[in-house]
């Protein structure tokens, strides 16, 4: 101690360092949580509503996913949800929304445990863990497996309709569910036939199915009424690119034609401003003219006789070369993307060239029909009965660009489903929160058995689950007491059959039997569901602390971790404020929280893990 009978502050972070830490911290990230959760909360379900996001173009969703994404969350806590949801569409790719929801619900009730109870993070983990054990084990002893092909074929057509009825195309459910069943069932059978046919190719079913976005194309075609979709069946579909003169005389359909796909352009360019070319007589001009189209012709006629009916490149292909294809009775198209490029290739078996020479026969691609169709105002390309089955699209249209962008987020959702329920051996649990009720019922029996702490944290848990049909009855205008009453009356019931299927019915503003309503969903979507929002309640339960190290302004100092001032004796000075942390102070303000004061320009310190 110094004379004053003072001690002296002890720096351990930079200057505006921002630290927060304790109880307060820890419910500062339970309300950010919360916060996040509500942003999505009103778009669960069928009756769930869009959200419209505007960063650069115009969004509009009701994709949690999409929409936490977008949103892009600042929170370092908050964060985890968002990781989540993310992990839950890639995995299944329903069910993005509702995991946010139970892991904030979750938290949620934990909250009055820690402010009041004060109750340690720890035991929370335990017995979350404990109860989230059980519902995962659970789970597999309700849910029901389809035996026949048939019952299949219908369970997986239930699922996809479930997972298409929140969306917007939910109106259409009789075109785009048995569409997204034929696609990955398609899929399925084409992977089997190859792995039987060519076994020197060792890829199992499961190989396919995980690869399905490489296989599986959506292709979009603003206007037109979205009726006119539809589902190419070993095929590929790529707009009309930019054409020139001759073009609209070619012919535009041929049986079992020969795909030539070049890499090479095929006009004559320009010649730069400030090339130079010496000659001594206007005879070497003319002969460097007619190299030019010498060299021009002589790529045209290697297309042409390698046996090609059809001449596809990612490069421009040019007025001249258009008129000279024409007249050989050849179709071509310049400026393809590679994307399109990629699918043809694996389509047609045709080898993407570079050169215009030495092709043989064997690089060349192969389907049974091409042909161009107009959809409206605009032209598609189609190859159709392409020799790698493997190979589909989907072709969508709509109104607007915002719809068709959220069509095909809605059929990527629905595929994911339907190709889970195929990798997971097609067992399905209820949906319309019957399945979240029940588990709920089991939970708080379980409970009663428990001793002393971990009761009120089981039961704790098991209403927590009571938050996806309660948003149901909520987002629908419906009164989720009353409903929410009858759901636990029939799942405590022991007359009750089928206690499991029991969920809420919006249209009937009453309760039904789920599997009688066909509101089927894969027990994955589910297991993966409650772990993940299980996992993260544990980790934001498990941080007490937060610190945010500031930026250095002097982007050249960054990677050195020098302050700016230091080395030249003036010091800290010329650090600028830190905005994170005044985020951090105006989070903290608003929920009550602290964090550590500010010694000084220069100084700061932590805080004793008491906090505030």
């Amino acid at each position: 101690m110094n004379q004053f009978g003072m001690r002296p502050g002890i720096i351990l972070l930079r200057e505006g360092t921002d630290s927060s830490q304790g109880k307060p911290q820890l419910i500062s990230n339970i309300n950010a949580c919360q916060a996040v959760a509500d942003t999505i909360r009103t778009t669960l379900g069928p009756c769930g509503l869009d959200k419209l996001v505007v960063k650069g173009t115009t969004t509009i969703s009701n994709d949690g996913a999409t929409i936490l994404k977008l949103l892009e969350i600042a929170h370092p806590a908050a964060k985890s949800l968002v990781d989540i949801s993310q992990a839950q569409d890639a995995i299944v790719g329903d069910g993005t929304t509702s995991v946010v929801l139970l892991a904030a619900e979750i938290l949620k009730m934990c909250k009055p445990l820690i402010e009041d109870a004060n109750l340690h993070p720890q035991i929370l983990i335990k017995y979350l863990r404990q109860a989230s054990k059980f519902a995962l084990d659970y789970l597999p002893t309700v849910s029901i497996t389809p035996k026949t092909a048939e019952e299949e074929r219908n369970v997986l057509l239930k699922c996809a309709s479930t997972a298409l009825n929140s969306k917007l195309i939910a109106t259409h459910l009789d075109l785009f569910g048995p569409m997204v069943v034929d696609a990955v069932l398609n899929l399925s059978n084409a992977a089997k036939e190859n792995a039987e046919s060519n076994t020197a190719i060792a890829r199992t079913n499961r190989q396919y199915l995980q690869e399905m976005r490489k296989w599986i194309g959506i292709h979009k075609i603003p206007g037109g009424d979205v009726r006119q979709s539809f589902f190419l069946k070993d095929g590929v579909a790529f707009a009309k690119t930019f054409s020139y003169a001759g073009f609209e005389q070619m012919t535009k359909k041929f049986d079992s034609p020969k795909i030539l796909l070049l890499k090479v352009e095929l006009e004559i360019k320009a010649e730069k401003e400030n090339a130079e070319v010496r000659i001594s007589s206007p005879d070497q001009y003319a002969e460097i003219v007619q190299a030019e189209w010498d060299v021009i012709y002589e790529k045209l006629d290697f297309c042409i006789n390698c046996g090609a009916n059809i001449v596809l490149s990612e490069l421009p292909i040019g007025d001249l070369a258009t008129q000279y294809f024409q007249d050989a009775g050849l179709f071509c198209a310049g400026r393809l993307q590679a994307a399109d490029m990629s699918r043809i290739a694996m389509a047609t078996g045709a080898v993407l060239q570079t050169t215009c020479r030495g092709i043989t026969d064997d690089v060349l691609g192969k389907c049974g029909v091409f042909e161009e169709v107009s959809l409206g105002d605009e032209r598609l390309n189609l190859l159709r009965n392409c020799p790698n089955r493997l190979v589909s699209t989907m072709v969508l249209r709509g109104g607007s660009e915002q719809f068709i962008a959220e069509s095909e987020r809605s059929l990527h959702d629905a595929l994911m489903v339907v190709r889970r329920l195929l990798l997971s051996k097609r067992r399905i649990v209820a949906g319309a929160g019957a399945v979240e009720s029940h588990l709920s019922r089991k939970l708080s029996q379980l409970a009663l058995l428990e001793k002393g702490k971990g009761q009120l944290l089981i039961e704790a848990y098991a209403k927590a689950l009571e938050v996806i049909p309660r948003q149901l009855c909520h987002n629908a205008g419906l009164d989720a007491t009353i409903l929410l009453a009858e759901l636990r009356k029939a799942h405590s019931d022991p007359s009750t059959n089928a206690k499991s299927w029991m969920g809420v019915d919006l249209d009937n503003n009453c309760i039904s039997n789920a599997y009688e309503a066909g509101i089927w969903e894969p027990l994955e979507n589910k297991l993966n569901s409650l772990s993940a929002a299980t996992e993260a309640a544990c980790l934001i339960l498990s941080i007490d602390e937060t610190v945010i190290s500031p930026k250095s302004q002097d982007p050249s100092l960054q990677q050195t971790g020098q302050l700016p001032g230091m080395g030249g004796g003036g010091g800290l000075a010329g650090l600028g404020s830190n905005p994170m942390g005044s985020a951090m102070d105006a989070i903290n303000a608003q929920k009550g929280g602290s964090r550590s004061g500010n010694m000084g320009n220069g100084m700061s310190y932590m805080k004793g893990r008491g906090g505030g």
